[in-house]
C-alpha cells in the first residue's frame, strides 16, 4: 500500500501528479488587451462616429473626417485606460494558494511545490499556513481555521480529526497532519471560481439607454441628410452636389461631443466617489449605482464596526451591563456587588481559556487573533485581572464535538464555550438560564458560558469539564457603525430596498437588522437552508419594503437572490468581501468588494471597492451615481438644444427652395459641436448633486423623456434657432439684401458669422439655463458649479477666435459680425434665459396644482420615476 502515515512515496506521487496534472486552479480565457481596446472603438456610438467620418471624406471634407476620429480615438483610450484592469480573479485565485507546502513522503517530512500536490499526500499545517488543497484532517490539535475568504464567515472555526479542510483557507492556531482529496479543478475554490465566470455581467442602464438615444439620432440624422438632399435635387442641384450637401448635413447631425462628455462625467463622478472612500473599476457603475433599487448587504464589518465587546454578563447574582471603549481595556458596569464579583470570578476564568489578546501598539489598544477572543480578554482586563498569577496543570482546547475549551489553574478548571455545550456539563442550572439565554441572543449578543470546580489530577481530563458550577452568561456585542441607521433611512427616502444576505445566524442578523432600522415591523427573516424553490416566490419574499434578513447562505444562495431580484426589474447592488461572494458580485448589476477586510479576488471582479467597508459609502455612492445620471440628462438637453438651432438654418434653406441663404455651413457646426459646445457640457457634467437628488425612486427610465424633448426642442433649441435666424436675416437685409437674391459674398460671410456668434451664445446661456430643470439661472449661485462659469468664459475666448482669426473665419465660412451683429447675437441669451425661466415656473405651477390637497395619485406596482436632479 503506498499510503501509509509515512505519506505516499515519491515515486507514486510523481505518477500520480503526471496523471492528474498540477494542482492549479483553472483559468478561463481572457480577451487580449488589444481586443479589449478594439471594442471601445467599436460600440454603436463609436460605429455612428467612423461613419460619419468616411461620410465627411467622401464629402470632400478632410477636417471634419480628421476631427471626428480624433473624437473617437481619445474616448477610446480613454476609456480603456480607466478599465485597464481587467477581470484577473483566475491569477487573484491562485495567488490565495501557497507555493510550497510540507508534506510527508517516504516517512520523510519535506518541502514540495504546491503545484505538485496529489491526492492522497498527507500534508502537515501548522500556525500561519495557507491550505493548498481541499484535504479531510488525519489528525488535528486545537486546530483554528479562518475560512472567511471561502465561507464569509468572519470568526475563526475549529476543526477537529475527520473533518475537511478547504484550499484558500489559513491556519490560525494550532497544528494538523491532512489527507489531500481534492486539487486543482477539483476543489472547491475552483468550483466558486467556476460560478463567477458563469455569471453574466448586464450591461448598465445608462449604456442601454444612450444606445437607444443614439439610435433615435442616427435615424434623425440619415433621414434629416436624405430628405435635405432630396429638396436640393428638386431644387436644382447637380446631383453630386445634392448627395455630398446631404452627407454634410447627416454628418452635422452626428453628436460628435456625446461620447467624450459622457465618458469624462462618469470619469469625474469615479473621483468624487473615490474622494469618498469609494472606488469605481467600471466607468459604467457610477451611473449604474445611481439607477440602484435594491442593495443586498453583509453584516459584519458593513453594517457593524467588527469590534467586538462584552456588554452584558447575567450571573445567578444578576446581570451586571457594561459600558467599553473598543479594545482599550477600560470599562464601566453596572450591577449588584455580588454580581459582579462572580462576573470578575467569570472574567478571570474567560482569559484564562483563550488565546486572543489586545495589545498596546503606537496607535493605541488592537486585537490579535480572534475578535471574540480578544473581546474577552479586554473584559477581564478591564477588571484588574492578572495574567501572571497561578500556575497551570492542564489546558485543553476548543473543539467542535465539545464546543468548549479548559485550562485548570491550582487546583481550578476554567470552562468557556457555547452556552449549550457548558449547561449540559452543569451541575444545577440556575433558574431563569434559559430565558436569559434567550434574551440575550435576541438581542443580537453573541453568548459564551463560563463555568468552573475544582479539580484533582487524579480526576483526568473529562473531570475537568464535568459537574461544573455555571458563573455567567457572557454577551458580547459587535456595535453597529453610528451612520448605518441614517443611511438606511436615506435609502427608504431614495426608494431603495435593502436586504441583509450574511451567513451569520438567523437570530443574531435579524437581531443586527432591527437594531439599525433595516427590519422593520412586517419585514421577513429567511434562513439560507430553507429558501423557497420558487424563483419568483423568493423575489416575492425578498422584495419587502419593510425589509429582509437572508441568513445561512451559500454562495449559490447569493448567486441566486442576484438573479431573482434583477427579474423583478430591480438594479441590484451586492456586497461581499470573501471569495464565496465573488459569483454574486459578478452576477449583480453592481459588484460592491470590502476594500480594507475582503479578498483579492471579490476585489477585482467588484465594480466598486469600499475602501473603509461603511455601508454609508455605499449610499453616498449611490448619491453621486443619482447626480451623474442628472448631470448627463442636463448635458443631453444641451446638446439637443443646439442641434435644433444647428439644423435650422438647413431645414429653412430647404423649406424656402433656396430662396434664403445657408446661414451656417458643414464646418461651422463642426466648430459649434467639438469646439464652443464640448466645454460648457462638461461643466454640467461637474454639477454637485442637489438637495433633492435622494429623494422618490431612482431614475428607472428613459434618458430621454417627454419633459426633456419638449423643453430642448420647444424651448431651449426653438429660442436659440429664432434668435440666431433673425439675428441672420436682419444683417442681411440691412446690407441691401432681398428675397430671392444672392447676397454678396462679404456680405454672407458677415451675416453667417453673425449666425455663428447668436448660436454660440445662445449655447452659453444654455449652459446656466440647464444647470436645473426646475430652478431659474439666475437663482443658481456660481459658486455651486465655477466649471461651467469657466467653460463659458473659455467659450468665449474660441467664438472670438472662430470669427476673429482670418484664416479660422475664412476655412469656417464666416467673418465678424456688424455692431448690429453682435446686439443681436448678445441678446440671444437674455431671451433664452427669459423663455426657459418661463417654462420653469409654468411646469413649476402645474406640479403645485396637482400636488395640492384633494388631488390623487394613482400607486401603482412599479415605482414612479423621477429624474432626482435640481
Amino acid at each position: 500500500m503506498s499510503l501509509t502515515a509515512a505519506g505516499l512515496s515519491t515515486e507514486e506521487a510523481e505518477r500520480r501528479s503526471a496523471t492528474e496534472g498540477p494542482n492549479r486552479l483553472p483559468r478561463p480565457p481572457r480577451p487580449a488587451p488589444l481586443r479589449q481596446l478594439a471594442r471601445q472603438f467599436t460600440h454603436l456610438l463609436a460605429v455612428l462616429l467612423w461613419v460619419a467620418a468616411g461620410l465627411a471624406l467622401l464629402a470632400g471634407l478632410p477636417p471634419l473626417a480628421v476631427a471626428i476620429v480624433a473624437v473617437v480615438v481619445l474616448n477610446a483610450v480613454f476609456a480603456f485606460a480607466q478599465e485597464h484592469r481587467a477581470d484577473k480573479s483566475a491569477e487573484r485565485l491562485d495567488a490565495m494558494l501557497p507555493t510550497s507546502v510540507r508534506v510527508r513522503r517516504d516517512g520523510v517530512l519535506c518541502t514540495v511545490d504546491a503545484a505538485d500536490l496529489v491526492r492522497d499526500d498527507l500534508v502537515v499545517l501548522i500556525a500561519g499556513d495557507r491550505v493548498a488543497a481541499d484535504a479531510r484532517l488525519a489528525v488535528a490539535h486545537a486546530l483554528t481555521l479562518d475560512e472567511s475568504l471561502v465561507t464569509g464567515e468572519s470568526a475563526a472555526v475549529p476543526r477537529a480529526t475527520g473533518e475537511t479542510v478547504l484550499a484558500g483557507t489559513f491556519v490560525v492556531q494550532g497544528e494538523a497532519e491532512a489527507v489531500v482529496t481534492a486539487i486543482g479543478s477539483g476543489t472547491v475554490i475552483a468550483g466558486i471560481s467556476a460560478l463567477t465566470q458563469q455569471a453574466t455581467r448586464p450591461p448598465s442602464p445608462l449604456t442601454v439607454q444612450l444606445n437607444g438615444v443614439v439610435r433615435v439620432v442616427a435615424v434623425i440624422a440619415i433621414a434629416t441628410g436624405v430628405g435635405l438632399g432630396v429638396a436640393g435635387l428638386l431644387l436644382g442641384l447637380h446631383p453630386t452636389d445634392a448627395f455630398l450637401f446631404a452627407v454634410g448635413v447627416t454628418v452635422a447631425l452626428v453628436p460628435e461631443g456625446l461620447l467624450p462628455t459622457v465618458t469624462l462625467s462618469l470619469a469625474r463622478g469615479a473621483q468624487l466617489m473615490a474622494g469618498r472612500n469609494a472606488l469605481v473599476r467600471r466607468l459604467d457603475a457610477v451611473e449604474t449605482l445611481g439607477a440602484t433599487t435594491f442593495i443586498c448587504t453583509d453584516k459584519t464589518g458593513t453594517l457593524t464596526q467588527n469590534r467586538m465587546a462584552v456588554v452584558e454578563v447575567w450571573t445567578p447574582a444578576g446581570t451586571v451591563t457594561l459600558d467599553p471603549l473598543g479594545y482599550t481595556p477600560e470599562a464601566v458596569h453596572h450591577g449588584d456587588p455580588v454580581a459582579v464579583e462572580l462576573m470578575r470570578r467569570a472574567a478571570d476564568g474567560a482569559a484564562r481559556c483563550v488565546t486572543g489578546r489586545v495589545v498596546r501598539r503606537a496607535g493605541g489598544w488592537t486585537a490579535e487573533g480572534d475578535p471574540m477572543e480578544a473581546a474577552l480578554h479586554c473584559w477581564a482586563l478591564s477588571l484588574g485581572w492578572d495574567p501572571g498569577r497561578g500556575r497551570v496543570q492542564l489546558r485543553q482546547p476548543f473543539t467542535a464535538d465539545r464546543l468548549l475549551s479548559s485550562v485548570v489553574v491550582d487546583g481550578v478548571s476554567h470552562v468557556l464555550g457555547a452556552p449549550e455545550a457548558v449547561l449540559r456539563r452543569t451541575r444545577v442550572v440556575p433558574r431563569g438560564t434559559e430565558d436569559h439565554l434567550h434574551a440575550m441572543a435576541s438581542r443580537g449578543r453573541r453568548v459564551v458560558a463560563v463555568a468552573r470546580r475544582t479539580w484533582q489530577p487524579d480526576d483526568g481530563p473529562e473531570a475537568a469539564e464535568t459537574d461544573l458550577e455555571l458563573l455567567a452568561l457572557v454577551g458580547l456585542e459587535d456595535p453597529p457603525r453610528p451612520d448605518v441607521a441614517d443611511s438606511l433611512a436615506s435609502c427608504r427616502t431614495a426608494a431603495i430596498r435593502v436586504a441583509m444576505v450574511t451567513g451569520d445566524h438567523p437570530a443574531t442578523a435579524a437581531a443586527i437588522a432591527r437594531e439599525v432600522g433595516l427590519l422593520r415591523p412586517g419585514g421577513i427573516v429567511l434562513d439560507g437552508a430553507s429558501l423557497p424553490a420558487d424563483d419568483a416566490e423568493l423575489g416575492a419574499l425578498l422584495d419587502n419594503g419593510d425589509g429582509a434578513v437572508v441568513a445561512r447562505v451559500t454562495p449559490a444562495d447569493k448567486l441566486r437572490i442576484a438573479r431573482v431580484l434583477r427579474e423583478r426589474g430591480h438594479v441590484v447592488a451586492m456586497t461581499g468581501d470573501g471569495v464565496n461572494d465573488a459569483p454574486a458580485l459578478r452576477e449583480a448589476d453592481v459588484g460592491v468588494a470590502m476594500g480594507a477586510s475582503g479578498s483579492d479576488v471579490t476585489r477585482e471582479v467588484a465594480d466598486l471597492v469600499l475602501l473603509d467597508d461603511h455601508f454609508a459609502t455605499i449610499v453616498a455612492a449611490v448619491e453621486l451615481g443619482r447626480a451623474t445620471f442628472s448631470n448627463v440628462r442636463r448635458f443631453l438637453t444641451y446638446h439637443l438644444a443646439d442641434n435644433v438651432a444647428e439644423l435650422a438654418p438647413f431645414a429653412l434653406w430647404a423649406l424656402t427652395g433656396g430662396q434664403l441663404p445657408l446661414a451656417i455651413g458643414v464646418l461651422q457646426v463642426l466648430a459649434l459641436d467639438i469646439g464652443t459646445d464640448m466645454l460648457p457640457a462638461l461643466g454640467l457634467g461637474a454639477e454637485p448633486p442637489s438637495k433633492r437628488v435622494m429623494r422618490g425612486p431612482a431614475h428607472v427610465g428613459s434618458l430621454v423623456n417627454a419633459a426633456l424633448l419638449r423643453r430642448a426642442f420647444g424651448v431651449l433649441g426653438a429660442v436659440e434657432a429664432t434668435m440666431s435666424m433673425l439675428a441672420f436675416t436682419t444683417v442681411l437685409v440691412l446690407g441691401g439684401w432681398a428675397w430671392g437674391e444672392a447676397p454678396g459674398a462679404a456680405l454672407l460671410a458677415t451675416a453667417s458669422g453673425t449666425a455663428f456668434a447668436a448660436i454660440a451664445v445662445g449655447q452659453m446661456a444654455n449652459a446656466f439655463a440647464c444647470r436645473s430643470s426646475s430652478v431659474p439661472a439666475w437663482r443658481l449661485p456660481f459658486r455651486s458649479n465655477p466649471l461651467v462659469l469657466a467653460a463659458v468664459g473659455a467659450e468665449v475666448l474660441l467664438l472670438l477666435v472662430f470669427v476673429g482669426a482670418p484664416w479660422v473665419a475664412d476655412l469656417l465660412g464666416g467673418s465678424w459680425p456688424s455692431g448690429t451683429g453682435w446686439a443681436m447675437a448678445g441678446s440671444t441669451a437674455v431671451v433664452l434665459l427669459l423663455a426657459d425661466g418661463g417654462h420653469k415656473w409654468f411646469r413649476g405651477r402645474g406640479r403645485r396644482r396637482r400636488a395640492s390637497p384633494g388631488s390623487h395619485v394613482r400607486v401603482g406596482a412599479r415605482p414612479v420615476v423621477r429624474s432626482g436632479g435640481r
